[in-house]
């Protein structure tokens, strides 16, 4: 009979609330709808986010009137702060303010960021005056113009840090994945998010690039601003339907406290009876009511300086006892280890995102430089040969699924194909193939520019059709594509079941970090060749933009040696431990 207490109880879900914290109801909550929602901020995220960076270059060189070197590290800056405050981002959804809130405030952060760098284009006092690049009569921007400016873009870099942390977890959430049809549909939702994405990135590397360089950078950065304020109000109208989850903590508060522990208890000696060291089922013994959720782990000799935060000091109470920054299960101390040992391979992986840095900035202003024209009238926007960069990325996907992964299952004799080591190693194959491909086609660039006699003229287009840049952006896009899935997979598959959120975070921060090493490598060149023979000349026909490519080229190849040491080294989790932890099964996760 509709309407009874069986069927009530049966379409009430036991760990989903609706927004007035009731039981949510699994037929007016959830599912499509509200997921639906939330891929529309997210695709509205993206097109502002790459909207502003992949051609906030030019805007540096030619309004604001910066070096080409010190461009360059603003918008690696810019990209690098975005992706480390998805930890800040994450840290705060996981443990006081939950996911929804999180990106309603830091979308509207993020508004407000753009609006500010919407203003700083309309208004003449924000910006130097229009002068020709290199004149000797250009003035660069005072103080106050920068500040406006860098006050734009990390508000909108904090906003975009809050928002991706928690977009893909809560549109997750919408789905009970104790119904096995929710569960399918789950699955499909990460695809379709990936495809938002990627929508948005087209948009933002095609159609926003043209609007800003042909009708103004006011009316292109006005749509960001236009585009992330309607993305908030659709994503604010599914309040009422959306499920909501319980806070669980972040595992980074977890890994602090188990380092807090072992330094309270470094002076204690470790027992040598494993058995005496707290766990989880001395969690349950002090009496506390909470389930227990984890999964006791066997324990292993590496880094047994942290084995110290399980110690039971006698002197200390119980009330104490039972407090996390006092004592750690041996379980929790072991999944901290696990974190530890994905460290090698997580730092191989930040020389493929420094590398990947370079498509927004330094081949920008190579395609600047170089004959754009499809035909006689139509040129194509300096900022919009990105457009094959994302077409590579979408276009490796399914040609990896359809050709790549059927041959090697049978080759390898692997019913997954391609590890995600084996991906990974890809990727940062193909990294360094593409620097090698950079440096060759600045050289090829460069003596055009020479025969031509265009050497101290930066405004003057060299005389070479800017598809010779095709390589560095198509390979880097394949490499994409394989780093990312290979990343994700490995990182969600090797984290303890305990921690699964920090495999988020392990990722964004290699993107992070690989920005921020570019800044800190472009900052070094140009201060060591900077002075008599530049590499990263503001004119970049007097410099040897090649070298720096070169330079690349060496470093990702030394990385990549490093990194298949450290894979052929690595023990994968379940091997580790045998049948005593099952390998939990790992769905797709997008975080781009």
């Amino acid at each position: 009979m509709a309407g009874s207490p069986d069927s009530q109880e049966f379409d009430t879900l036991r760990n989903a609330w609706d927004h007035k914290g009731r039981p949510a109801q699994k037929s007016s909550s959830g599912g499509w709808t509200s997921a639906a929602m939330i891929l529309g901020v997210e695709a509205c995220e993206r097109l502002t986010t790459l909207g502003i960076a992949i051609n906030l270059v030019t805007y540096l060189t030619n309004t604001m009137h910066l070096g080409n070197a010190p461009a360059a590290n603003t918008v690696t800056n810019f990209l690098g702060t975005s992706f480390m405050l998805c930890l800040l981002g994450g840290f705060l959804a996981d443990t006081f303010l939950g996911r929804y809130l999180t990106i309603a405030i830091f979308a509207a952060v993020q508004a407000t960021g753009v609006t500010i760098l919407t203003v700083s284009t309309i208004v003449p006092s924000l910006r130097p005056p229009a002068c020709t690049p290199g004149s000797p009569t250009c003035v660069p921007a005072t103080g106050t113009q920068l500040t406006v400016l860098y006050a734009a873009l990390y508000l909108t870099a904090l906003g975009t840090g809050g928002l991706k942390s928690s977009v893909s977890g809560f549109g997750s959430d919408q789905f009970d994945e104790t119904d096995k049809k929710e569960r399918t549909i789950m699955a499909s939702f990460f695809h379709w998010f990936f495809f938002f994405i990627s929508i948005g990135s087209l948009c933002a590397v095609s159609v926003l690039v043209y609007v800003q360089d042909d009708i103004g950078r006011r009316w292109g950065y006005g749509i960001c601003a236009c585009a992330i304020v309607i993305g908030l109000v659709v994503f604010l109208a599914g309040t009422r339907r959306y499920r909501f989850k319980k806070l669980l903590g972040s595992p980074l508060t977890q890994i602090a406290a188990v380092v807090v522990a072992a330094w309270r208890n470094r002076k204690l000696e470790l027992p040598s009876d494993l058995a005496k060291l707290f766990d989880v089922d001395d969690v349950e013994s002090e009496g506390q009511k909470k389930k227990k959720k984890k999964q006791k782990l066997p324990h292993t000799d590496e880094f047994c300086f942290l084995d110290k935060a399980a110690i039971k000091d006698p002197e200390i109470g119980r009330d104490i006892m039972v407090n996390k920054w006092f004592i750690s299960t041996l379980t929790d101390v072991e999944e901290v280890k696990m974190v530890i040992k994905l460290l090698p391979i997580w730092a191989t992986t930040i020389m493929f995102w420094s590398i990947h840095a370079q498509i927004a900035t330094f081949s920008v202003s190579q395609s600047a430089t170089m004959d754009r024209h499809i035909g006689r009238s139509f040129q194509i926007p300096s900022a919009a040969m990105a457009v094959f960069f994302v077409g590579s990325t979408l276009a490796t996907v399914p040609l990896y699924d359809r050709l790549i992964s059927p041959i090697a299952r049978n080759v390898l004799k692997n019913p997954r194909g391609l590890t995600p080591l084996q991906r990974i190693g890809i990727g940062l194959s193909l990294a360094t193939l593409a620097m090698m491909a950079a440096a060759l086609t600045e050289k090829k660039r460069l003596h055009v520019a020479q025969s031509h006699g265009l050497i101290d003229d930066p405004t003057a287009m060299v005389p070479i059709t800017v598809f010779w840049l095709l390589p560095q952006y198509i390979i880097v896009g394949s490499g994409e594509a394989f780093i990312y899935t290979g990343q994700l997979d490995f990182f969600l598959r090797e984290c303890p079941k305990g921690m699964k959120t920090m495999s988020t975070g392990l990722f964004l921060s290699t993107l992070s970090l690989g920005f921020f090493f570019s800044s800190v490598l472009v900052s070094i060149v140009h201060k060591v060749t900077g002075n008599s023979k530049p590499w990263l000349a503001d004119n970049l026909n007097q410099g040897r933009l090649y070298n720096f490519y070169w330079l690349l080229a060496i470093l990702s190849s030394l990385n990549l040696l490093f990194y298949l040491f450290c894979a052929k080294c690595y023990v994968h989790r379940n091997d580790r431990v045998g049948e005593e932890i099952e390998l939990e099964e790992a769905g797709p996760i997008c975080h781009a």
